[in-house]
C-alpha cells in the first residue's frame, strides 16, 4: 500500500493539475486540497483535490495526460 500523500505532496498535485488544465485554457476557481481529508479520524483516501474529490493519484494522472495532449 503506498503511503498517505501529506498536504504538501496534495498542494503540489494541485498546482500540477492547474497548471496542465490552464495549458488546455481552462481555469477553475475553486481547484483545491480539500483539507478536511487530512482532519478526519477515518483514514481513507487522505488528500482529497477539490475536483469531483478525485484523490492524489487520479488528479497526477489527469494532468498527466492534460501535459501529454498539450505537447500534440
Amino acid at each position: 500500500m503506498p503511503p498517505q500523500p501529506t498536504p504538501y505532496d496534495t498542494t503540489l498535485c494541485v498546482e500540477e493539475l492547474r497548471a496542465a488544465l490552464a495549458a488546455h485554457g481552462i481555469t477553475l476557481p475553486s481547484l483545491r486540497v480539500d483539507l478536511p481529508s487530512f482532519a478526519a479520524e477515518y483514514r481513507g483516501p487522505a488528500g482529497l483535490i477539490a475536483l469531483g474529490n478525485c484523490n492524489t493519484a487520479t488528479a497526477r494522472k489527469l494532468a498527466e495526460v492534460l501535459r501529454k495532449a498539450a505537447v500534440r
